[in-house]
């Protein structure tokens, strides 16, 4: 098939850059929901215009481009040690250009293979059917939202929510727990795929299998429907909002699927995405391998920009920061406050935090601040230019940052979806505050970046390594102020309390 590694390639680019109509809509809809001026309103419109960034400048949505996982529906006799290399050969071709980030990590030495190749990478499941014609959907699910998967096992006690049975109501206390703790660490406004039953390999299987489906259809299950359109409702009572600010939309989707179990199993497996909700599908042809149509998106009709205005505007309450930063100027800040950074910022994800525990800093950390951040990076000649740049989520660097801050004097921590009490110590005794970017928002934050000054520690894998940013104009909310004060837990609280109203109601 001379033209199916194109074709693959083709569809990896186009689902890292290219979000789905029926996401875009759902995403249109959060829009319209939220009130102006509001945390989750701003963040929203930053969403919005990084959508149309990345379709505008074929830039990856998102820098965490995630496990490629490819459903590949063959005829019989059709060759799948073939088509598999050359999906391979596709995967790392697209991240070669920039279009996926280098994310398969040797599980017992950390090293990068910087292909996206390797045991268990790409994810590829092959099925056949008795049709003439190929069909390979691909999705492209961050590490982000994989973290805030979850699988239950009934019967089980619930916070907020008491005993879930081995009843569809049991599972609706499941779902809603899992987006209740998932708050802004998964990049809400999120989508739900679920499995009832199956094993805890399949149940994982089948619930992200139910991602595929589009956001507007309706389940062939009446029972399933229901409960579909009843975790909506509830879900978007919960006033978790946007990123976990607060606000009227938590969730986008929720898709359930059912197989059979044991009868001495019942789990609930959750398979969490987040707005970046990037799938997208293809029918080749059989003996060419050329597409003959797309699925989940008509080519023939031109994409509808995300916003009709020019995008994030200042309301003149933002407050202006120019780094390094003072300890006066950090104490001032607080909670809720819009930020605009400029000058020097240092990237640090979970390699980065390991190392600086053991090791004296390659820079000079005074009054710096630190961005949770694995970009994509593409080299050009003697120099790199990062084509993404949003944030990660924060939460796993909470066993490290404090002391770092302690050590090193970090006076800012940029990332997503919160840290937890010792950081929170650390940020009140030391001066410091954390503040939370839009994740996903790659795009946007990569056109903040006015240089690159330079690479630390490029031997962990440029997602990993230190880089060293010149920045303008860098949009974050304080969510975390060297007060005491959290944003985080004070959502979480509030929409804990608001699920134990849907318990009891």
């Amino acid at each position: 098939m001379p033209s199916f590694f194109d074709s693959v390639l083709q569809l990896i680019v186009r689902t890292s850059t290219d979000l789905p109509p029926d996401v875009r809509a759902a995403m249109k809809t959060a829009r319209a929901a939220e009130p102006d001026n509001t945390q989750s309103s701003q963040a929203l419109t930053i969403i919005a215009q990084n959508i149309d960034l990345a379709v505008d400048h074929e830039g990856a949505i998102c820098q965490d481009t995630g496990m490629p996982t490819f459903e590949v529906r063959v005829p019989i006799g059709a060759n799948q040690v073939v088509m598999r290399q050359q999906i391979r050969e596709a995967v790392a071709e697209a991240t070669r250009r920039g279009k996926l980030r280098p994310n398969s990590v040797d599980s017992i030495t950390g090293q990068n293979s910087g292909d996206n190749l390797g045991p268990g990478t790409p994810v590829i499941h092959f099925d056949q059917w008795e049709k003439d014609e190929i069909e390979i959907r691909l999705i492209l699910k961050g590490g982000g939202c994989e973290n805030s998967n979850a699988q239950y096992a009934l019967p089980m006690e619930l916070p907020h929510l008491g005993r879930a049975d081995r009843t569809l109501d049991g599972v609706r206390k499941c779902i809603l727990h899992a987006v209740w703790q998932a708050q802004g660490k998964g990049c809400s406004p999120g989508a739900l795929g679920v499995c009832i039953g199956g094993d805890r390999a399949s149940g994982y299987l089948h619930a992200k299998e139910q991602l595929f489906r589009t956001l507007d259809d309706v389940n062939p299950d009446a029972r399933l429907a229901q409960l579909e359109a009843s975790i909506m409702s509830a879900a978007n009572t919960l006033e978790i909002g946007t990123m976990g600010f607060g606000g009227k939309v938590t969730l986008i989707g929720c898709k359930i699927g059912a197989i059979n179990r044991l009868p001495a199993s019942f789990f609930v497996s959750v398979a969490y995405d987040c707005w970046a909700f990037r799938r997208l599908g293809v029918i080749l042809n059989r003996s060419t391998g050329a597409i003959e149509r797309w699925l989940y998106r008509d080519p023939a009709n031109p994409i509808i920009p995300m916003l009709d205005q020019a995008g994030f505007a200042r309301t003149g309450r933002e407050v202006n920061l120019q780094a390094p930063l003072t300890d006066a100027q950090v104490r001032s800040l607080k909670v809720g406050d819009v930020v605009m950074i400029s000058g020097r910022m240092f990237t640090g994800r979970d390699a980065v935090h390991a190392y600086l525990m053991k090791h004296d800093p390659p820079v000079d950390l005074r009054g710096s601040v630190l961005y949770h951040c694995g970009p994509v990076a593409v080299k050009e000649g003697d120099g790199w230019r990062i084509n993404a740049a949003g944030p990660t989520t924060s939460i796993r660097e909470e066993p490290y940052q404090g002391e770092i801050i302690k050590r090193y004097g970090v006076r800012a921590v940029i990332g997503k979806g919160g840290m937890g009490e010792k950081t929170l110590a650390a940020l009140k005794e030391h001066g410091a505050v954390y503040l939370n970017a839009i994740g996903g928002a790659a795009q946007f934050y990569a056109r903040t970046i006015e240089k690159i000054d330079g690479v630390s520690l490029l031997e962990l894998g440029t997602p990993e390594a230190m880089w060293h940013l010149t920045v303008k104009d860098f949009p974050a909310i304080v969510t975390m102020d060297a007060h005491g004060n959290s944003l985080h837990k004070d959502v979480e609280q509030t929409s804990g309390e608001h699920l134990a109203a849907i318990s009891t109601s």
